[in-house]
């Protein structure tokens, strides 16, 4: 009974040992990518702060001046001109006030029930 006991602790053993083998060479694998992949990521934002640099170079004025005055006919281009800004005079005037006296009468008649619409209707001959 002993006998059979012991060997199956041994197997026992011998299966566990394995899966912890196992177990260590895929967390070691799974570190080595995790490196490689925070690695790549680093020399992307290297990269990137690079092509910002750049970009905010070749966007200064001094740098787009000269090549704006170059290709200026080709691209039929001309500085602003202040009368494409537009003057006050070309604002439309504000609305007139409305009639306030009109706009009482109008609903003092509604209060007193005189509908406005039935009197205009009857005044010209239509009913």
């Amino acid at each position: 009974m002993i006998r059979s006991i012991n060997i199956f602790l041994i197997c026992t053993s011998v299966a566990m040992l394995a899966g912890v083998y196992t177990l260590k060479f895929s967390i070691e694998g799974t570190a080595s990518e995790r490196t490689a992949l925070s690695a790549k990521i680093s020399d992307q934002e290297g990269q990137l702060s690079l092509l910002k640099a750049d970009w905010a170079v070749l966007n200064q004025p001094g740098h787009v001046a000269p090549i704006i005055k170059r290709h200026q006919a080709e691209l039929a281009v001309a500085p602003v001109a202040q009368a494409q800004f537009g003057a006050f005079a070309d604002l439309p005037m504000r609305p007139a006030r409305p009639d306030t006296a009109a706009m009482d009468a109008l609903f003092e008649a509604i209060a007193d029930g005189i509908d406005p619409i039935d009197a205009i209707l009857e005044l010209e001959g239509i009913e």
